[in-house]
């Protein structure tokens, strides 16, 4: 069964950190479609005035954050004592749970920086789980190229191609998720194999597919085959899927909980010191 097309979401342009230049897929009104992922964030800049100042120390309480650079590099310092340089095609993978203070600055003063944030909601009973740090380098995820056709690498989760299964390497989250980078040539068609999940996500970020422009968010319904044919650019495009939490989800900055005590809780232990305690 083929999976349909049935919404567009289009990505925003916004700013964080200390004036970071981004577009961004996130919000209240988002969240029914991006459970369990809660955001979506992509640098895309050669003018080091859109990314340069980073995202200077700040905290992550009950959730995930996966970041993966496709150029450029960023350096990623935590409480924990962890510390590395994400490079072109590297992913790190970073369990806040009941807390983290990091920060994340770009390793160059010029060039090309072109990456994505990807916020994953915890279940309830993991929001407070003990923080974890993972580097991922490009040789581990599952890899697959096909004549010049189409390059698709998974970073977490199990997708089929071309009569193969690719693996990623992070395993055991409870939301399952597959997280999955694809390049297509112009004028080529794909079919990527899953029936785990009830909606997957493709987010257009170069080029276009028959039915996605550049800079926009499809989502598709139930189904064992995502069929994508790429525009007369070719296409480069995140495949997301997962398995929805259906929680309460209350956001306030970079906490994100089940109820609103819970959000008080975290920014009065965020300024008492104990959050990364």
């Amino acid at each position: 069964m083929i999976r349909d097309l049935v919404e567009v979401v289009r990505a925003q342009p916004a700013q964080d950190g200390a004036g970071v230049k981004i577009h961004r897929i996130a919000g209240q009104a988002l969240n029914p479609i991006l459970d369990p992922f809660l955001m979506i964030d992509e640098i895309n800049s050669d003018n080091a005035d859109d990314y340069i100042a980073g995202f200077p120390e700040h905290p992550h309480r009950g959730f995930e954050t996966i970041t993966y650079m496709k150029a450029g590099k960023m350096r990623h310092r935590d409480h924990m004592g962890n510390e590395g340089v994400i490079e072109s095609g590297g992913v790190q993978w970073m369990t806040a749970g009941r807390g983290v203070l990091h920060s994340e600055i770009p390793e160059q003063e010029s060039g090309l920086l072109h990456g994505f944030q990807i916020w994953l909601n915890l279940p309830s009973y993991q929001k407070m789980v003990d923080p974890d740090y993972k580097d991922i380098r490009p040789d581990a995820m599952g890899r697959i190229v096909s004549d010049s056709v189409a390059d698709l690498r998974v970073v977490s989760g199990q997708l089929g191609v071309f009569g193969e299964v690719l693996d990623g390497p992070i395993r055991g989250r409870v939301t399952q998720p597959l997280i999955a980078d694809l390049e297509l040539a112009p004028d080529q068609s794909v079919s990527l194999s899953t029936d785990l999940y009830d909606r997957i996500l493709v987010l257009v970020y170069s080029g276009s597919t028959s039915e996605l422009s550049t800079k926009s968010l499809g989502v598709y319904g139930p189904g064992s085959q995502l069929c994508l044919h790429s525009g007369e650019h070719g296409v480069s495009a995140l495949v997301l899927a997962g398995k929805p939490l259906k929680e309460p989800i209350v956001q306030y900055g970079p906490f994100v909980m089940n109820t609103e005590q819970q959000i008080h809780e975290a920014i009065m232990d965020y300024r008492a010191g104990r959050l990364a305690g």
